[in-house]
């Protein structure tokens, strides 16, 4: 029994070491599916999920979600904690028959020894009796302070990289409006240039590409919701993928190159995030309603910026491809995170948005559309 307790412990804290190396630590995403931090994240999101899904769509249930992400890192931190004392302690509790003579003290007790030991309390009313014991005591010590300093310089790094994907965001919101669509962005550009909106695709490329990183190797921030309300990192990035595939679809060769390589950019995200989060492609699920009246509009606005802009059936069945590489993935991402994606127009809004007096209204009417 002695041996069976020591190598339980001893496989669980170095699962738990293993596990808070790879997250805190690694520079690089992990592939391998049995991981301790993947299964923390499934049961508790799946857990916290169901229970947002008992409130009606809106602001109390959008200020539920958006505590799971802080939170889960903080509970995530915890059990880490938690499973390396009571590691430490099965160790301690084996390894009492070493000493001869030595009193046997219960489990409990020797958990209590590795709490204190991990924390650097040091009350001291336990000692170990063998040297072995007194050196793991060491040891647990010295892992625990680590633990601890590693965990507190985590966080703001985290943080830094949820800042940089929101501040984007509140660019975005004034150009695609909340909720945002596609025909509202090309909307915005079609008072500029084409070299405006490549130079815009370009900013959204470097985006994405930051995202690539940060969400691979932590993809726990798929769970952190935008802090202003109406803005959403998944909704964003379809829009402006919907938008690249129209340049892609129907523009000449010269003009659909930065359009094709921000498209690339922001499809790796997802199969970086879907992989991550191990989150199947929806292939069963229609994809969002792009019909003739939405091509109509759409098609008027983008002539506004490419006049020679093919809208023919060669143009139509690009669009429904490029559609195919991305929608599944975005509707399995929605349903999970419990994100609304946008729609390609929004009907309730003024067919000129940014006329003066619709500009007028919008910014004396207190709302952020």
């Amino acid at each position: 029994m002695p041996v069976i307790a020591f190598l339980a412990g001893a496989v669980l804290v170095m699962a738990t070491l293993i596990d808070a190396f790879e997250v805190v630590l690694l520079p690089r995403p992990v592939r391998r599916r049995i991981r301790l931090n993947s299964y923390f994240f499934k049961v508790t999101w799946d857990a916290w999920a169901w229970c947002a899904g008992r409130w009606p769509a809106g602001r109390r249930r959008e200020d539920f979600l958006g505590v799971y992400g802080p939170f889960s890192m903080v509970m995530l931190f915890v059990l880490w904690a938690g499973s390396l004392v009571v590691g430490f302690g099965l160790m301690q509790w084996a390894m009492q028959g070493l000493a001869p003579g030595a009193r046997f003290d219960t489990l409990a007790s020797q958990v209590i020894l590795s709490g204190d030991a991990f924390f650097t309390l040091g009350y001291g009313d336990i000692v170990p009796q063998h040297t072995l014991a007194r050196l793991l005591v060491i040891l647990e010590a010295g892992t625990g302070f680590g633990f601890i300093a590693l965990n507190i310089g985590y966080l703001p790094v985290l943080y830094q990289h949820f800042t940089r994907r929101d501040l984007q965001l509140i660019e975005f919101s004034a150009r695609a409006g909340s909720p945002p669509t596609a025909a509202t962005l090309l909307e915005w550009h079609a008072h500029g240039t084409t070299e405006e909106l490549e130079r815009w695709l370009r900013d959204w490329e470097i985006w994405a590409s930051d995202l690539i990183e940060s969400h691979a190797v932590y993809p726990m921030l798929a769970f952190y919701r935008s802090q202003h309300e109406g803005h959403s990192w998944l909704g964003s990035l379809a829009v402006v993928l919907d938008v690249c595939t129209l340049l892609i679809a129907g523009a000449d060769d010269a003009q659909r190159h930065q359009a094709t390589a921000t498209f690339a950019a922001l499809r790796r995200i997802l199969d970086e995030a879907s992989e991550s989060l191990q989150v199947a492609p929806a292939h069963g699920t229609p994809p969002r309603r792009l019909d003739a009246e939405a091509m109509c509009v759409l098609v008027a606005t983008i002539r506004r910026i490419i006049p020679r802009w093919h809208d023919d059936d060669g143009a139509l069945r690009a669009i429904r491809l490029l559609r195919a590489t991305y929608e599944p993935r975005l509707q399995g991402l929605a349903a999970y995170l419990l994100l609304p994606l946008p729609d390609w127009i929004n009907p309730a809004m003024a067919a000129e948005r940014f006329s003066r007096d619709a500009v007028v209204l919008q910014l004396t009417s207190g709302r952020p559309d």
